[in-house]
């Protein structure tokens, strides 16, 4: 067995630190689709400290819909100016996300349940139109929604379902509800395939939001639990796995793109911040 003096093993150490071999919070070096360092932050207003999902009206960015995960109640905002208005549409409960969806604004609770009311109503104080949909899926915790303009499918993804093993693989459902009398269809996820690229993954895959980018077609994923961002094709094999650093994002719950591609992350507040949105200009041709 060789012996190392303390001042070799001082100079292996710090070689294996300049090597990349140390612990690092920065998002992996070889992606270059968004430059995840240098966003454009939009701090919210106190009554979005808790925001969670966000959705734009057709990827149309000039106005921003937020739900903050305690209130019933749809904001909305001009992208920068911190005045909101909002709509109530259901009572207190733990609110994880929203989509707009062919005149629609659709709102997913954490148990699952959808509310869904026009938005030519988003200006009233509370929408007379509201709908309720219960047992769509079976019981879990969902907090990541998207709704596809083009087809009026929603797809609500698993954060922690007792028929998942969230090490191993974890399941979502895709419902239209223009007929919500039909079976929802699944998709699959596959841990695997994000640990072959991101290694370990603490705690399993935890989804907190998704949303398709509308310039290649893909799913990215959103994971507040292990601060990453998952990237898959459009048949859900994952591409991509990176992180996303804690200096950044202090607690990742919703993601949106605009019709260029632009991707924006929103992220609730802590002690030390506020609720904010990240907006990433997309740099890949």
């Amino acid at each position: 067995m060789k012996i190392y003096s303390a001042s070799s093993l001082k100079s292996l150490c710090l070689a294996a630190i300049l090597a990349g071999c140390g612990s690092t919070d920065k998002p992996k070096p070889h992606y270059t689709e968004y430059d995840l360092e240098k966003p454009d932050k939009f701090n919210m207003p106190e009554s979005l400290f808790e925001i969670s999902g966000i959705a734009f009206d057709n990827g149309k960015n000039d106005t921003v819909y937020a739900i903050q995960d305690e209130e019933g109640k749809l904001f909305r905002l001009a992208w920068d100016v911190k005045m909101q208005t909002h709509t109530k549409f259901g009572k207190k409960g733990d609110y994880e996300d929203v989509s707009i969806v062919n005149g629609a604004a659709i709102v997913l609770k954490s148990n699952g349940a959808l509310y869904s009311f026009p938005t030519s109503e988003v200006n009233h104080e509370e929408p007379e139109s509201v709908r309720e949909y219960k047992k769509l899926f079976p019981k879990g915790e969902y907090e990541g929604m998207y709704g596809d303009e083009k087809t009026g499918n929603v797809y609500v993804i698993c954060k922690n379902c007792p028929t998942d093993d969230a090490k191993s693989s974890v399941t979502g459902y895709i419902i239209n509800l223009s007929d919500s009398t039909k079976t929802a269809e699944t998709f699959s996820i596959d841990v695997k395939q994000i640990k072959a690229i991101h290694g370990k993954v603490d705690r399993g895959f935890r989804p907190s939001a998704i949303a398709k980018n509308p310039v290649n077609n893909n799913w990215y994923i959103v994971s507040a639990v292990n601060k990453l961002l998952v990237i898959t094709d459009s048949k859900w094999k994952v591409k991509d796995a990176v992180s996303l650093s804690s200096n950044m994002f202090t607690q990742p719950e919703g993601i949106a793109f605009d019709s260029q591609g632009n991707m924006y992350i929103s992220n609730e507040g802590d002690d030390l911040a506020e609720g904010n949105i990240l907006k990433f200009v997309r740099t890949a041709k």
